[in-house]
């Protein structure tokens, strides 16, 4: 029920297994240099090593409930990445949703629009599944994302507790209705 190759942007592909490496290679160094400092030492490394495990991207990469897409550069470097599929939110709608999980990019790649370019090509896959509602969570202090996400047109609809070893971080649910 997904596009194929062809609908996707210029630039940008779908994830495949063989992409896995890179893909939780950019995450983890992208969630370590937004959030690194709000956890005490080890944590967050060994919340990576526990819950953000290579077996873990390699499923989400090959599972046709999920989409991943990437935007690198002509070298083949990985500048950002989305994915989008089921999550353990709980929204009160009877309408069919789905959430946008990730959207990373490395540093050289921010301020450049390719964030924009990915969450498009994300909102555009969701409706091309038929969903209706597009969800993600945001870290409350995470005030660029939100800005961001908020000037496409996500709403705040709930709260979301975001749990990285023994922390617990307190989220927002935005959502966007397609």
């Amino acid at each position: 029920m997904g596009s194929d190759q062809g609908a996707l942007a210029p630039g940008f592909r779908r994830a495949g297994r063989a992409d896995a490496a890179k893909v939780r290679d950019l995450f983890c160094r992208s969630f370590a240099d937004t959030f690194g400092h709000t956890y005490p030492p080890g944590e967050m490394e060994r919340w990576f090593d526990e819950s953000c495990t290579l077996e873990r991207f390699e499923g989400e990469c090959t599972d046709p409930e999920f989409a991943i897409f990437l935007a690198e550069d002509v070298d083949g470097q990985l500048l950002g990445y989305c994915t989008l599929g089921p999550y353990d939110i709980e929204p009160e709608t009877a309408k069919r949703w789905w959430v946008l999980r990730q959207l990373y990019l490395d540093p050289v790649a921010k301020g450049t629009g390719l964030g924009q370019r990915l969450l498009e090509q994300g909102i555009a896959e969701a409706r091309a599944r038929g969903f209706e509602e597009l969800y993600l969570t945001v870290w409350i202090e995470n005030h660029r994302a939100r800005r961001f996400y908020e000037r496409n047109g996500f709403v705040e609809v709930g709260r979301y507790e975001f749990v990285v070893g023994d922390q617990v971080d307190d989220d927002r649910i935005l959502r966007l209705t397609l």
